[in-house]
């Protein structure tokens, strides 16, 4: 499982309260996401598009168990890439579908704009603007099984375990 996308950086304990403010909880999820980093890259979301990948520092995600994941898949974001995410915030994000991947030292590769080349079953990225790879755990078989259903439910479902 290889994706690339264009880059969009941000830096360490990033909270879920600022991708997923408390006042957009109540909003429809494509309002909802026009919303992610509010304070922290205003009209952001107005630049993100299909395909983008966030690359985030050290504890992303740390605060409340929103489902922030779906904020992301709203609005085409690929993949998140991490030097490391809280435990909360990244089961959140497989459980959703949305494919992240702990990446020590990858925030120092990459910068807003570059292009990000990962493969989830290797466990590498790469800048390939720079050059610049770096490796990684590869995400585990179930793990990989779960975003490949579309998320944890889809795939319960699809076995039986939940109605569809």
């Amino acid at each position: 499982m290889e994706i690339e996308g264009r880059v969009w950086v941000v830096g360490d304990s990033v909270t879920t309260d600022a991708m997923y403010p408390g006042y957009a909880m109540k909003l429809p999820l494509p309002e909802a996401a026009r919303h992610v980093f509010y304070d922290l890259r205003p009209g952001w979301t107005d630049e993100v598009r299909e395909g983008d990948v966030v690359v985030a520092g050290r504890n992303f995600g740390l605060g409340s168990s929103r489902p922030v994941a779906s904020l992301f898949l709203e609005l085409g974001v690929r993949a998140l890439l991490a030097d490391e995410f809280n435990s909360l915030f990244l089961r959140n994000c497989i459980n959703f579908g949305l494919p992240a991947l702990t990446v020590p030292g990858v925030r120092g590769i990459f910068a807003d704009g570059d292009t990000a080349r990962v493969d989830f079953v290797e466990g590498w990225c790469e800048n390939v603007t720079t050059r610049a790879k770096i490796q990684a755990e590869p995400l585990p078989d179930f793990v990989r099984d779960i975003l490949a259903a579309g998320g944890l439910l889809p795939k319960l479902a699809r076995e039986g375990y939940v109605p569809r």
